[in-house]
């Protein structure tokens, strides 16, 4: 194919992909948003193929069926719950892809470079590898975490700060070894140990960090498997790569920024496992009132509140997800804006386990966009509001954060229905939320409990509006 079409094609699906980010940034947009990326992805696969790739279609078309298979067979299985860690695991595929591109180059399976850019050829395979290897590992404890096959708790350990000072020194090092051994046609040796280390690293870094800061670290971890992606675009001389790659990690580290600064969080020390924080976690243990201030309510007592109600803002959390009540939720919505009482939903930055974890749940149940608001719009409205329902969300409605100095999730914003009349709060148990700590909103005076699955308590609900 010529050169020209080709890069035209690229340019196009850059476009796409650009149009992509855009529609992705607003709900109304975001389903057109994903079709621009679907047409850009397809551009791009077969332009490649027809264009680029010139042996080994056999092996190519089998990777095609697998992958696609296997993308179709996710995409029919895994539940909404599910998502955060899915996007976890995938990262960690992209990583892998960049460790897997890297050794290829090393072992001149790429054209052979001379000088200066044989040098520039090694740097940029070496920092591919590196950021792959550190994603991979990363997102792997970073899915697993999600998916509570370890603890949520950060695991730090002692002297943990000059440990990855080490490994990062040691990582620099190697690279100069690597790229002067690379000249005389050696320098395996000193790339394993480099990805070692970065595996390393991967893993004490992500298992440091706690689980209220866990969205966070699925936003940062979309931004390094970009540059990732980036790095493979260098590595093969793919410019089309080289641009997908730095809107990932671009768009990813700005929403880890902001999403940083609307936890009132310092982006470095969510990175590094809180360095230079003085949290010491103390707060985490024990109760954060009496089982006797705790105030039990029935579904029929609920529906009586809400009749009575003119404002009810409802702020969801994981265990709506859990529970698959968002349809039920908004069957309630419905009712309630039928007896002409305003109703509104406030989302926290960090509601779920990812970001836009709980607006995705309520677009899917087809609830109005232009009563979800996000967690800024609506805080300064609670003290007018009748009847706030807290759906299986903990840490995001925390008083700790506000109220206890050496909560772990101190300084923290967060959303304040106990500003309001009443708190109705759904909750199988009184346990604890993802970041391990007791929640004192559970025991405040005008906090109702309403316990049990959320999707079956509030069924209970609707039948009684």
């Amino acid at each position: 194919m010529n050169p020209g079409i080709i890069a035209v094609a690229y340019l196009g699906a850059s476009a796409l992909f650009i149009l992509a980010l855009g529609g992705l940034s607003h709900q109304e947009t975001a389903r057109r948003g994903n079709w621009y990326g679907i047409a850009g992805m397809a551009l791009a696969l077969v332009v490649t193929i027809v264009g680029i790739v010139t042996a080994n279609y056999v092996l190519l078309i089998v990777a095609l069926v697998l992958g696609g298979a296997l993308g179709y067979y996710l995409a029919q299985k895994v539940e909404m719950t599910q998502m955060p860690e899915l996007v976890a695991i995938l990262h960690s595929l992209v990583g892998l892809a960049a460790v897997l591109v890297g050794f290829a180059n090393a072992v001149e399976h790429s054209p052979a470079y001379v000088g200066i850019e044989k040098t520039i050829h090694d740097v940029e395979t070496y920092i591919g590898i590196l950021i792959g290897a550190l994603t991979f590992s990363g997102s792997v404890v970073a899915y697993l975490k999600l998916s509570a096959k370890v603890g949520g708790k950060p695991i730090k350990f002692p002297g943990r700060h000059l440990f990855n000072l080490g490994l990062l020194l040691l990582a620099i090092w190697f690279g100069a070894a690597y790229v002067e051994a690379s000249a005389q046609g050696a320098g395996m040796t000193e790339l394993v140990a480099m990805t070692v280390i970065a595996l390393v690293f991967g893993v004490h870094m992500v298992i440091a960090i706690g689980g209220a800061d866990m969205p966070v670290v699925v936003s940062m971890l979309n931004s390094y498997s970009g540059w990732a992606a980036a790095a493979m675009g260098f590595m093969l001389g793919n410019d089309l790569l080289i641009v997908v790659g730095a809107l990932v990690g671009s768009s990813g580290a700005i929403l880890s920024y902001i999403m940083c600064k609307a936890m009132n969080r310092k982006f470095l020390n969510v990175i590094f496992g809180g360095i230079g924080s003085s949290s010491g976690g103390g707060a985490a243990a024990g109760a954060a009132g009496d089982e006797a201030d705790i105030k039990p309510i029935e579904a029929d007592e609920v529906a009586d509140l809400l009749k009575g109600a003119k404002e009810v803002m409802i702020l969801p959390g994981y265990g709506m997800a859990v529970a698959q009540a968002q349809h039920v939720v908004r069957e309630i919505t419905e009712k309630l804006r039928g007896k002409n009482i305003n109703v509104r939903f406030g989302i926290h930055p960090v509601a779920g386990r990812m970001p836009g974890h709980m607006n995705v749940l309520l677009a899917e149940a087809n609830l109005p966009y232009d009563i979800v608001f996000d967690m800024d719009e609506v805080n300064e409205e609670f003290p007018n509001v009748d009847v706030s329902i807290v759906i299986g969300a903990n840490d995001i409605v925390n008083p700790a954060a506000q109220e206890v100095p050496d909560s772990p999730i101190a300084g923290m914003p967060v959303l304040t229905p106990w500003l309001g009349k009443t708190t109705i709060v759904l909750k199988r148990s009184m346990a604890t939320g993802y970041a391990g700590v007791d929640n004192p909103l559970f025991y405040k005076d005008n906090t109702r409990m309403l316990f049990g699955d959320a999707k079956v308590r509030l069924s209970e609900v609707l039948q009684k509006l």
